[in-house]
């Protein structure tokens, strides 16, 4: 067995048996189960098609025969509902031409009865290692369409190497998560990361945005649901809880969840159980919950505009993103990589940013967090025509913040000795408790006059 097939082995897998023979159901349940897989055993098409409908499988095992149905017609049926599924036909009735159509039917393999325990593992290993190279295809597609650089997770700011330490514990449990901090903190990446780091990592990872689409639209994104249930679903959808089986969903700024969704949401963390929109059965699912919001839940449970039960269900586990400026030692690091993959976007070769840049990326607010780092290290990338990202680069609204070298005595407004003084000890320290210890005010002081100040 190769290095790729040991390692698919040890991945659990969702498996369908279809066989009308009792013994051969009974039989193939427990040697699968000894191998830590789970498994649904039927003896009928119909009841194939209907546990597929409920359940995501990630292999079925097939008799041509059952009865007096054909097991290559359910095939058929079978990758028409989940073209994902990977299908090895079994028969007592083996022929190079039932083979072959099988094949051609979409199948991956075949297998003669009767058959010992090594072969039914030899299939699972081949299969297994199939599906982990699919996966990682994707994970690989994944990195290549996505539109964002990588935060660095190296901080000199203590909180934040809480926040990293932290996750990486979380991510070893199956835990729901709730992510705490400003917009564009980077919440989104944290997220991505702490599925990257679990033992779900080589399956599924969505994102929905809770506030950029109606209720409708969200209930149908979330859950999924069927032809005709309301204008416009023209097919069928399976839904993100559907599509993430196995892996994790983040659900982003989940304080605007519609009440009417938030219910049916606490009911999935609570029981794994949904709807889809427009149908009556009860589907099943195994996915993770990350959330995240900028706004205090507490204030919308008091407020009546958030289940008390579903904040609590989710409030396991929290993690608090500190704002950029915060982390204001940080922001040469993040720059840089961000530096890097628009570098590679662009098809430049920036070497770095002046001395100027950088003290303007330290002395800056950041109101809008990494996101709006981003957006300016992209857009100077752009706009550069030389080997080093300049103070013209920037946008007008960091202008501001390049300021002439003011000495004690100059005819200026104390405020803006105080400005800058606050500026250049929030730049020094590694975090604004240390900051105002320094400064000899309290937190909320400092908290009032960085608001003030713009810092």
């Amino acid at each position: 067995m190769d290095q790729v097939e040991k390692m698919a082995t040890f991945s659990p897998m969702n498996l369908l048996v279809v066989d009308d023979e009792s013994n051969i159901r009974k039989t193939m349940k427990m040697f699968f189960d000894l191998q830590h897989h789970k498994v649904t055993t039927v003896s009928t098409p119909k009841d194939a098609l209907l546990e597929a409908g409920l359940q995501i499988f990630d292999l079925a095992f097939v008799d041509i025969r059952l009865g007096l149905e054909s097991g290559l017609d359910l095939v058929s049926s079978l990758l028409a509902r989940s073209p994902w599924l990977k299908i090895v036909v079994i028969t007592a009735f083996a022929s190079v031409d039932t083979a072959v159509e099988a094949m051609k039917r979409g199948a991956v393999d075949y297998l003669p009865k009767p058959f010992m325990p090594d072969q039914l593992k030899l299939v699972l290993e081949r299969v297994a290692a199939i599906r982990l190279l699919e996966q990682r295809i994707n994970l690989l597609q994944d990195d290549l369409d996505r539109n964002d650089p990588d935060i660095s997770l190296n901080s000199m700011y203590p909180p934040m190497q809480r926040v990293i330490e932290l996750a990486r514990q979380v991510s070893t449990s199956d835990a729901v998560v709730m992510l705490l901090g400003p917009s564009g903190s980077g919440k989104t990446m944290l997220a991505k990361l702490i599925h990257r780091w679990s033992h779900r990592s080589d399956k599924p990872f969505g994102v929905i945005s809770c506030p950029s689409l109606s209720q409708e639209l969200l209930e149908s994104e979330l859950f999924g649901h069927v032809k005709g249930a309301f204008t416009g679903a023209l097919r069928e959808n399976p839904g993100r809880v559907a599509s993430c089986e196995g892996g994790t969903l983040f659900l982003d700024e989940i304080g605007e969840l519609p009440l009417s969704i938030q219910s049916k949401l606490l009911r999935f963390l609570q029981e794994r159980e949904y709807e889809r929109v427009g149908d009556q059965r009860t589907r099943k699912a195994n996915v993770r919950i990350i959330a995240a919001t900028n706004a205090d839940l507490k204030s919308a449970v008091a407020s009546g505009t958030f289940r008390e039960d579903l904040y609590y269900r989710l409030d396991v586990i929290q993690i608090t993103l500190p704002s950029l400026s915060e982390r204001c030692g940080d922001i040469a690091e993040i720059a840089a990589n961000m530096l890097a993959f628009f570098n590679a976007e662009n098809h430049k070769a920036i070497q770095g940013f002046s001395p100027g840049v950088l003290k303007i990326f330290r002395d800056y607010g950041w109101p809008g967090n990494i996101r709006e780092l981003r957006n300016v290290v992209e857009r100077a990338v752009i706009l550069c025509t030389t080997s080093m990202i300049g103070v013209e680069l920037l946008p007008d609204s960091m202008a501001s913040v390049v300021q002439p070298q003011i000495m004690i005595g100059d005819r200026i407004k104390l405020e803006k000795i105080e400005e800058l003084h606050i500026r250049r000890v929030l730049a020094s320290t590694s975090s604004v408790q240390e900051a105002a210890e320094v400064l000899e005010i309290d937190k909320a002081t400092l908290w009032r006059k960085r608001k003030q100040f713009g810092i």
